[in-house]
């Protein structure tokens, strides 16, 4: 995109479309196109094109862009493949300003070459293009319809971008039949030029739109899509389903946190930094989007349940735990406000059991004492069908209740549990946008992805904070070990860069012979670590090139030869350039702290629980850069391990501070040095709190490019 391409708004508010392809065979795409743009309402200009020429649907079509009189906004292009190309020229000499591709037969199927020569032609003449290899799009506020799908799709507030253009022709269906209205569908198959990112940066600030719904397969541009998806989320939800979860990471990855950024563990967690909320199914994103669309905001955290079975209230208790629902804890209270409607079989802690028994105006009694009181901060009701309420009741108090609920501006929802009438009171009220649900994880599942966005509104950080890094220092050394062919750096080389940014390792030296070993040993004092330092070795303890805990001089001197063997033995050409004496540091709690280049999201940064399981633990965190402290913070507290650094059993808590610097500290590498693509210190020993870290050992892996300047 240049300063002088055309605004996105142009996309979704055009004066004008023309669409290239017209066709008179009702039969055909080209003729869907054009009767869903009329159908629809679209009150700007319809210029259909042809070479054939003729009139379509009242239209007369144009036998070229030529021969049209007016300026063009949006061309939808609807030929075949090879002709595509000479459409573009054609469209650029005519000033149209943005491309819609319905053609498919690009890279999805291998003709890469194509789509390039499409792009740059495109961007010769400032054209935007959505596609190619879609369906098509729709914008609420310009009621145009300029897809192939479904020509009912119900105005809203509801917009979604979708890769998959069978899944969004399909989802198109779906809404309508779950009432589910929409501000706009796009579809962006092969991202050749629009992505996510760049329909984001309009959605966010349209009115209309109240949710974005995202289905995504790939990423082309990582880096971006983070810039924009937090500035998206500040201001209204992203719900996002992404396909992949099962694809196997890297398999040759060179380091740790190579090997542990799976595609998948590495996206949850940036799109979670990010503040976006994801489902693992369209079922449960059209959900949360109907929800989100009609519900007020929370207020605060306290939720209370609301039922007529304690088993019913058993299964809503676990669901709002699995979804991140807080249930309100002040028994004394809320004694106090359902006591005299709740018999002394039933249960006034919440959930709150008023029991098989209880009647429409029981359950309406205790929803209004909920929505009165301004401690409790959103209400769930859950009704398992009995003789006692009448199925027009129970309509009747769903309706009534929502109804008093959302003018209070309190989050309510609804689920009901039995037979035939149950079922007709779901389908009707649900219709209708009542927030009424066949089961309690369904309901609670809603909940929680209304209150993932409130979390995210609190705590999601968009400061950043970076420190400033000797990057000339850091230069230096990484250039010397590039100008021995080198694409890792030795280990003295990584403790000089450790040292560069102001970290403590270990006290060592390079020994090249027994007698220096033992002169090295016993200067630095036992007891000493011995390492192989090698560029045909890079995990040296899976050779047996490290030995710990060497106590004496004959220690020492053993260690020496046994390295040595085991060296050889693992690859007789072996290259050995020295064995580093190292400090055997007092021991402490062991992380990792990592950074690399992803290839989908840029720098990136790695913490967890460290030492040689690391990954066979696999408890890590993952984020993307820039970062603040605040999100640091977060980072370190989401590992499961967490509680060891806040100390267990009499231990002290560690010196978690120093940590998080550690984190800053090599992401500010990873970002400002470009050549160094993987650095990664494991492990870290963390000691008590004030007492600080110490970087055991450090693996700084290099471009395989050509010097970067």
């Amino acid at each position: 995109m240049t300063n002088d391409s055309p605004e996105i708004k142009y996309l979704f508010e055009p004066h004008s479309v023309a669409v290239i392809g017209a066709s008179l065979n009702p039969n055909k795409i080209g003729f869907k196109i054009v009767q869903n743009i009329i159908e629809m309402g679209y009150q700007g200009k319809v210029y259909p094109v042809n070479l054939r020429g003729g009139e379509i649907l009242g239209h007369s079509i144009y036998t070229s862009l030529e021969d049209i009189d007016g300026e063009i906004d949006v061309a939808v292009i609807a030929i075949p493949a090879p002709f595509v190309l000479d459409a573009v020229k054609s469209c650029g000499v005519n000033k149209v300003k943005f491309l819609i591709i319905i053609s498919s037969g690009f890279s999805e199927i291998g003709n890469l070459e194509e789509e390039r020569k499409i792009i740059h032609l495109a961007r010769k003449y400032n054209i935007r293009i959505l596609g190619p290899n879609i369906f098509g799009y729709y914008s609420a506020k310009s009621s145009l319809n300029a897809s192939f799908g479904p020509g009912d799709i119900q105005p809203g507030h509801v917009a979604i971008i979708t890769q998959s253009g069978a899944l969004g022709v399909s989802m198109i269906g779906k809404t309508s039949v779950q009432n589910i209205g929409l501000s706009a569908i796009v579809s962006v198959g092969n991202k050749a030029d629009i992505d996510e990112a760049d329909l984001l940066e309009y959605l966010v600030d349209q009115i209309e739109t109240k949710i974005i719904l995202i289905y995504m397969e790939g990423i082309h541009d990582g880096a971006k899509l983070v810039r924009t998806l937090k500035k998206a989320t500040r201001k209204k939800p992203v719900i996002m389903i992404k396909s992949g979860r099962s694809k196997r990471g890297a398999l040759a990855a060179a380091s740790h946190t190579g090997s542990l950024a799976g595609s998948d563990a590495i996206f949850d967690a940036i799109i979670k930094q990010c503040g976006v909320i994801r489902a693992e199914n369209v079922t449960d994103a059209l959900n949360w989007c109907k929800y989100l669309s009609h519900s007020p905001m929370p207020s605060g955290l306290n939720t209370v349940i609301i039922t007529n079975g304690g088993g019913i209230g058993v299964m809503a208790t676990d669901a709002c735990e699995k979804y991140g629902v807080k249930l309100y804890e002040d028994a004394e209270r809320l004694k106090t406000l359902f006591h005299d409607i709740t018999p002394e079989f039933g249960s006034t802690k919440n959930p709150i059991d008023l029991t098989a028994e209880a009647s429409g105006e029981d359950y309406i009694a205790a929803l209004r004492k909920a929505l009165d009181d301004d401690r409790i901060h959103s209400v769930m009701g859950f009704y398992g069908e009995t003789a006692f309420v009448k199925a027009e009741q129970l309509a009747n108090m769903i309706t009534q209740c929502s109804q008093e609920y959302i003018k209070k501006g309190k989050p309510f929802i609804f689920s009901t549990f039995g037979g035939y009438h149950a079922e007709q009171i779901i389908t009707t009220l649900s219709r209708d946008n009542y927030p009424v649900y066949r089961d309690v994880y369904e309901a609670a599942s809603c909940l929680g992805a209304l209150y993932s966005f409130y979390r995210n509104q609190m705590d999601i950080s968009h400061d950043v904070d970076e420190l400033d890094v000797d990057i000339k220092s850091i230069n230096r050394i990484v250039d010397e070990a590039m100008d021995d062919d080198r694409e890792f750096l030795l280990a003295l080389e990584g403790q000089m860069l450790l040292e560069a940014i102001g970290l403590s390792c270990p006290k060592s030296g390079v020994a090249h012979s027994i007698s220096e070993a033992v002169e090295l040993a016993e200067k630095i004092g036992y007891p000493v670590v011995m390492k192989v330092i090698s560029r045909d070795i890079l995990h040296k303890s899976d050779v047996g090139g490290v030995l710990l805990n060497l106590e004496n001089r004959n220690e020492v001197i053993d260690a020496y030869q046994t390295i040595l063997h085991n060296c050889k033995s693992f690859r007789t050409d072996v290259v050995i350039d020295g064995l580093e004496v190292v400090e055997q540091i007092k021991p402490g709690t062991e992380v990792i702290i990592g950074a690399r280049r992803d290839r989908a999201f840029g720098p990136i940064v790695m913490f967890g629980l460290g030492g040689i399981y690391v990954e066979v633990m696999k408890d890590v965190s993952f984020r993307a850069l820039p970062l603040s402290r605040r999100e640091i913070r977060l980072m370190v507290k989401e590992i499961k391990s967490y509680p060891l650094l806040l100390g267990v059993r009499g231990e002290r808590r560690k010196d978690i501070r120093q940590i998080e610097e550690t984190i800053l500290k090599i992401g500010s590498v990873i970002q400002h040095c470009k050549k160094i693509t993987d650095i990664e210190i494991n492990p870290l020993v963390v000691y008590d709190q004030g007492k600080g870290v110490k970087s055991v050992d450090v693996r700084v892996l290099l471009t395989k490019n050509e010097r970067i300047e």
